[in-house]
């Protein structure tokens, strides 16, 4: 496939195109109802993630199952993660979320958790998946920093490393040093403030329950009100990072665009409020695997459209398009393994 960086098809209601309103759009929607079985997977350090599968599932070992790894303090109850899983599942698909570390109903076990480029967790996962489903057609996606860890890990296996067809990449933080500038300026200060109050929150109580290997007091731990504090003071000591810079730079995946094999699509919004706008111009031009379409709105992970007389997801159209495509392509067909634009 030609390396492509395309328009997107989506576009906003009257009234509606705003990138903030975008953004919270989707939260302000009712939420699909969507049963789920939890199940517990150990991991190799002795910690566990759980996986959210969607219920009813498909009757036949042989269903092509859906992966999807969420954002920023994501959960299965994300609105993008009912509306991604749900389309899945309509298609006829077995559709799962990973809960990262601490993210699921139950705290985890050891003092660190997840990050940005944290691949291990996931490449163990996708492992046993592969295992128990070695018949099926597998496509993972991932979401905001779910993406831009998806991406990572693509392009470290290769493109036979991972029982995947493809992989899907919505609003990836590519540049997480110029996320965290962005994120701790004017109106984006809002989500900072909200997400950091989250992660903060995990932090104190795991720091009430013993000592942490990180350098801050709990009072500390409240004054640190930008990315990159937080992640100078705790995420990089609790997963191996010298500094916040030393993280940003190694977690990012917008570096690794021209080495992924995978036939991957990159989703993203010009607008998206947690990124800069010239994002691309600014990375290495993408590998002839990678199809990226470019929304001129849609904030961040909103993309909240009208059909008929509904306010309806875009995004899980436009992936339930895309999953649709690759199950109809036949092994060895030479086919393009990405679905173009449509309405």
């Amino acid at each position: 496939m030609t390396h492509a960086i395309v328009p997107a098809d989506f576009h906003p209601p009257r009234g509606l195109g705003n990138r903030h309103l975008q953004t919270l759009l989707p939260r302000l929607l009712p939420r699909r109802p969507l049963a789920r079985d939890t199940e517990i997977v150990n991991l190799p350090d002795g910690d566990f993630v759980e996986l959210a599968w969607v219920r009813p599932a498909p009757s036949t070992p042989q269903a092509p199952l859906f992966v999807l790894f969420h954002g920023l303090e994501g959960s299965f109850d994300s609105p993008y993660a009912r509306e991604l899983l749900g389309a899945a599942a309509d298609l006829g698909w077995r559709a799962v979320l990973m809960h990262f570390r601490g993210c699921g109903q139950a705290p985890n076990r050891l003092p660190r958790a997840y990050h940005s480029g944290d691949t291990a967790d996931a490449y163990w996962v996708l492992g046993q998946l592969a295992q128990r489903y070695p018949q099926a057609l597998k496509v993972a996606a991932g979401v905001s920093l779910g993406a831009n860890m998806l991406l990572k890990l693509v392009a470290e296996q290769g493109g036979d490393g991972l029982d995947l067809a493809g992989a899907i990449a919505i609003n990836a933080p590519l540049d997480l040093a110029a996320s965290a500038d962005v994120l701790n300026r004017g109106a984006a200060r809002v989500y900072q403030r909200h997400l950091l109050a989250s992660l903060k929150r995990k932090v104190a109580i795991k720091m009430a329950q013993g000592p942490l290997p990180i350098g801050v007091s709990p009072h500390q731990l409240k004054e640190l009100n930008t990315f990159w504090a937080y992640d100078n003071e705790v995420t990089a000591p609790l997963h191996g990072f010298a500094s916040a810079s030393d993280y940003y730079r190694r977690a990012s995946a917008g570096p690794q665009l021209g080495e992924i094999e995978l036939p991957t699509l990159l989703l993203h919004a010009a607008d998206d409020p947690f990124m800069p706008g010239d994002l691309f111009e600014h990375l290495p031009t993408p590998s002839a695997a990678v199809r990226v379409e470019i929304s001129r709105q849609g904030g961040h992970v909103g993309y909240i459209e009208r059909r008929g007389a509904r306010l309806t997801s875009w995004l899980a159209r436009r992936v339930a398009r895309q999953l649709d495509d690759w199950a109809r392509v036949p092994t060895g067909s030479g086919a393009s393994p990405i679905a173009t634009s449509s309405s």
